[in-house]
């Protein structure tokens, strides 16, 4: 690969491909790798501001693409990913086309393989490069590269857009998205790390690492998350008691299945 453009999210994966692109391809004389950030109303401003934050300081240039919620996946259709994918790397294409770089690379890794991931087949519909996925690399590996290289993305807890907490077949609204990304946020602030707001009605589900129900359920913490919860619009707030699973929401397609 001589030019490249990154899909960059600003999480672990997307962060340790754009350091290594730019390590690789960046110094050279032209604009040899450029990273693409794509911000949408389901991608919380802190995820876009740490990206931004990540370019600077290893000097990557870096773009950010700002598009509107798709058409296609306003009620949460179980292939939302595939139809999100399609649109978000559409619009890296069409962009990598005016800079003239034909290449577009992107962050999926060994572990994707293993969960419900739609989005794989647009990836590959589009022609959409994954070095990690393709050398078999995995999370684990990635976040012992990133630490070795010092970046400071190594330890930072897994992220998926906002869609992911909106059970499927649901309406998504701009509202909705912008309760979440506030109970989230709210959960960033207590210092709780790989949390989750799962989001069902009336009802707020968090998911968080079983490893921090001790420090949650903390009289004074759990009050606190409680109130700040309840200001987002909620009127219940619960705590699953499986812990933070990857792709939670996923188990209904399962059910459906069954049913047919």
């Amino acid at each position: 690969m001589k030019r490249v453009v990154v899909a960059f999210s600003g999480g672990v994966d997307s962060s340790f491909l754009s350091f290594a692109a730019q390590e690789a391809l960046g110094e050279k004389p032209g604009c040899n790798m450029v990273a693409i950030t794509i911000n949408t109303p389901y991608i919380p401003d802190w995820e876009i501001e740490e990206a931004r934050l990540f370019a600077e300081k290893y000097h990557i240039a870096h773009e950010v693409i700002l598009l509107p919620i798709p058409a296609d996946i306003t009620r949460n259709p179980p292939d939302r990913c595939y139809l999100c994918k399609k649109e978000i790397f559409k619009a890296i294409q069409n962009r990598a086309r005016k800079i003239g770089i034909d290449t577009i690379i992107e962050g999926s890794n060994k572990d994707d393989l293993s969960d419900y991931r739609p989005g794989m087949r647009a990836l590959k519909e589009l022609n959409i490069a994954s070095p990690l996925l393709q050398l078999g690399i995995s999370k684990d590996a990635i976040r012992a590269l990133s630490l070795e290289a010092g970046l400071r993305t190594w330890d930072k807890p897994a992220y998926a857009c906002l869609l992911s907490r909106i059970p499927y077949h649901t309406e998504i609204t701009a509202t909705e998205l912008e309760r979440i990304a506030k109970a989230e946020t709210a959960l960033r602030e207590l210092n709780i790390p790989g949390a989750r707001v799962r989001s069902h009605g009336d009802i707020a589900r968090i998911e968080v690492p079983i490893a921090s129900f001790g420090d949650l359920l903390k009289t004074d913490l759990r009050t606190r998350l409680i109130e700040k919860i309840k200001t987002c619009g909620y009127l219940y707030v619960t705590l699953d008691l499986e812990g933070y699973q990857m792709g939670s929401l996923n188990r209904t397609l399962t059910l459906d299945n069954q049913h047919e």
